[in-house]
């Protein structure tokens, strides 16, 4: 318990009057709390706002360290160990599964196998025929096989795989779908159990940090930088050799590279895919992970802030209110050059990308290009 109350003593101090009540009551009192939240309606992270804490904060909170009996009657959490990627190549038996990477502003849902499992240097890679997810295992810091109970009103419980970075921030997670073998689910979830399955040291988030300054920016050398590309994925070097922000690049380089677009233009764009039948890559992803649908996207609809696409195998939730930019962006490539639409948030954080779908090696299609363009001319 003293982990969880100095854990809470940190949020108090990072997050203000909300998580400083949240110390008057005890982890039973919050479980509590936690469950009447999620019987409201409200989602795991929402619910754990509510109450001052993380989402990995309240998922440990219901685990066996926090003092939870093995057979009760409401969530239950079991701490799971690493290697992270052994954990996942042991999915691919299970079947179909759906795989949940998010950020503040964008949710990516899409069901397939844990096949195609391999790891190239820092990161790991998922390239199975639906699930294609880049992995950055350094930033998984605690994960947990849970089990919720129906809602009020009948239905299944709930099971599923939740990873957590530093700061008690989702980066993954993996839920079983009708077709899922369970049998080979729950020994995964049994092989990988923490035998000692202690109680994570979640930190508070960062402060974010101001807009950077543009002075000093050689902005010419930059430029050329930027026209000798060879490969889209030389871009993030070359941030990071030019100490620039995403978004602070695609400024600079708008006019040239870049141009600048209403936030609407993604829902135009998914629109406009729909309704041409183009098939599309997108993108979401967090400091652990980013996961990728490619294909055609056909469902789409509004309801309030959200932007959804709702079709068979991949859903994707967008809230439009939270979307602060959106960019046009061409980078030469030995393909030719390579279209995207770029999101961000208020924080300028990379919050979604579109691509036309295309393989390495293959230049982009003329539809994908047609359908950028009307969206860059504001159709």
């Amino acid at each position: 318990m003293s982990s969880v109350r100095s854990s809470h003593t940190r949020l108090a101090a990072a997050r203000g009057p909300a998580s400083a009540a949240a110390l008057l009551d005890t982890s039973a009192d919050l479980r509590h709390r936690f469950a009447a939240a999620r019987q409201a309606g409200q989602r795991h992270r929402d619910a754990a706002a509510s109450l001052g804490l993380s989402e990995g904060e309240a998922v440990a909170l219901h685990s066996a360290a926090a003092g939870v009996p093995e057979h009760t009657a409401g969530l239950r959490s079991v701490r799971l160990r690493g290697p992270w990627l052994d954990l996942l190549r042991a999915l691919e038996p299970c079947g179909a599964l759906m795989a949940l990477t998010r950020n503040d502003v964008a949710v990516h849902e899409k069901t397939g196998s844990y096949t195609g499992l391999a790891a190239q240097g820092p990161v790991a890679l998922a390239l199975g025929d639906d699930i294609d997810l880049r992995l950055f295992f350094q930033h998984w810091t605690a994960g947990y096989a849970v089990h919720e109970p129906a809602r009020a009103g009948g239905g299944a419980p709930t099971l599923s795989l939740q990873f957590f970075d530093a700061q008690g921030s989702a980066v993954h997670k993996i839920y079983p779908r009708p077709a899922t073998d369970l049998a080979c689910w729950q020994q995964v979830a049994q092989d990988y159990a923490d035998p000692v399955g202690t109680l994570p040291a979640f930190t508070p988030p960062p402060v974010p940090e101001p807009a950077p300054d543009d002075d000093g920016v050689d902005v010419a050398a930059f430029g050329q930088a930027w026209a000798g590309l060879h490969d889209t994925h030389e871009f993030h070097g070359l941030l990071k050799q030019h100490r620039l922000e995403r978004e602070q690049a695609l400024r600079l380089m708008a006019g040239r590279f870049t141009q600048r677009l209403p936030t609407d233009a993604l829902r135009r764009l998914l629109h406009g895919a729909a309704a041409a039948a183009q098939p599309i890559m997108v993108f979401v992803g967090n400091p652990g992970c980013i996961q990728i649908h490619t294909g055609p996207v056909r469902r789409i609809e509004v309801m309030g802030p959200w932007l959804n696409v709702l079709d068979d195998g991949f859903n994707l939730h967008v809230r439009q209110d939270q979307l602060a930019s959106a960019w046009a962006v061409d980078k030469p490539t030995d393909d030719g050059t390579v279209s995207s639409l770029e999101l961000f948030d208020a924080q300028r954080r990379l919050v979604l990308q579109c691509f036309g779908a295309r393989k390495p090696g293959q230049p982009e299609s003329e539809g994908w290009r047609q359908l950028l363009q009307a969206v860059k001319a504001g159709r």
